[in-house]
């Protein structure tokens, strides 16, 4: 019974180190700290970001050898998880904002703008 049990914990520290490591590795787009981000991008350049009345306003690029279904491949199955609801194809809501993903032309490097916004 006492094996079993220190079994059990064992199995249960060894999952919770490992969950915590995949956390730990887990990226976010800069200036939206909960958007992750898409595992081929990076990105470079500070966001751009203010508060208006209605809310935060933030626009980050994001850049990186993939393609743009791959991206948006990631976002679709990510974002939900998140509470984010689809509403257009690079358009997603969530508690009165809205993300908007834009592609920049196909190139070697892929370009992503993400902009944040409240809801009107």
């Amino acid at each position: 019974m006492l094996r079993r049990s220190l079994l059990h914990s064992f199995a249960g520290l060894v999952l919770g180190l490992a969950s915590g490591a995949a956390l730990a590795q887990r990226r976010y787009i800069a200036g939206m700290e909960d958007v992750p981000l898409a595992p081929a991008l990076a990105t470079p350049e500070p966001p751009f970001s203010f508060d208006s009345p209605q809310g935060r306003i933030v626009i980050s690029y994001a850049k990186g050898a993939t393609d743009r279904a791959s991206v948006l491949a990631f976002y679709t199955t990510s974002l939900p998880q998140l509470g984010w609801r689809r509403e257009e194809e690079t358009l997603f809501r969530r508690d009165g904002e809205s993300l908007r993903l834009e592609f920049g032309p196909p190139a070697r490097t892929l370009t992503v703008r993400f902009t944040l916004a409240p809801t009107l």
